[in-house]
């Protein structure tokens, strides 16, 4: 009869012991798991980019789901340069004007503007709150383009008179593009007030995917580094430098990128 009792109370104490162990192991368990979301809600940031065809500056406004998951809205302001653009100077002066830097056979500036919706996500869990945390990103939207014409200091020579020229600032166009091209009677870069009453607008869109090397979601601050491949594809050509039968213009860039990202998180 004692043997029986204190099998059973062995049994309770056994019992009674998992149950304790258990809502005591439970509780640091369900710690954790609020932190599947957390203790910061919402994210801002800025970004200055880095790509092989220029660069450009982002802002973003980002919705934290879990660890692993963020979704944002993006704004993005790009400036693109051609390969084939070289800065120089003649370093000269002539009535009175003193020669400016310019790019011989640079047609528009262009810029972008971009809108668009993204995704990043976390490969690694460690470290929540301290270390560097590996992940990746995609995003896509719509792009509006801008092209600004160039203009350029012509000089002129006055009915073949060696000693009478006038200078004019003029854009590319085919009637002018003989002299527009011709290197000797470029002076340099005409004033910057130029073209803004000429803009064109080329719609597009663009996508973006990169990895990222983060602070983690956890962390007050938002500092971020990516790399990856941007594509911007438009409806027409985008003319930057004047078309010669080598190399033709194109209605789309596709970058090699690198992204440094400041931010702050809050609930």
């Amino acid at each position: 009869m004692m043997g029986n009792k204190l099998l059973w109370f062995v049994l309770l104490y056994i019992v009674s012991g998992t149950i304790v162990t258990g809502q005591i192991s439970f509780q640091p368990k369900k710690a954790v798991s609020d932190y599947k979301g957390i203790i910061y809600r919402q994210e801002i940031s800025g970004m200055i980019q880095w790509n092989t065809y220029g660069f450009g500056a982002v802002f973003r406004k980002g919705k934290i789901r879990t660890h692993y998951k963020t979704q944002y809205t993006h704004f993005e302001l790009d400036y693109y340069k051609d390969p084939r653009e070289i800065n120089q100077n003649k370093n000269i002066q002539l009535l009175g004007a003193i020669s400016k830097s310019f790019k011989y056979g640079k047609e528009n500036y262009f810029y972008a503007l971009k809108v668009g919706k993204g995704i990043k996500r976390h490969l690694t869990e460690k470290a929540k709150r301290k270390g560097i945390i590996i992940g990746y990103d995609f995003e896509g939207g719509g792009s509006l383009g801008f092209l600004k014409p160039y203009y350029l200091d012509i000089i002129y020579n006055e009915d073949n008179n060696a000693n009478l020229y006038t200078i004019k600032s003029e854009r590319y166009t085919k009637e002018n593009a003989v002299k527009f091209l011709e290197y000797n009677a470029i002076l340099g870069r005409s004033n910057s007030g130029y073209g803004w009453d000429e803009i064109k607008i080329v719609p597009g869109v663009h996508s973006k995917f990169g990895f990222l090397f983060t602070s983690g979601v956890f962390e007050p601050t938002v500092r971020s580094l990516y790399l990856g491949l941007t594509t911007d594809i438009f409806l027409r050509k985008i003319p930057i430098m004047v078309e010669t039968e080598e190399i033709k213009n194109k209605p789309y860039f596709i970058n090699f990128y690198v992204c440094v990202e400041f931010g702050k998180r809050s609930n």
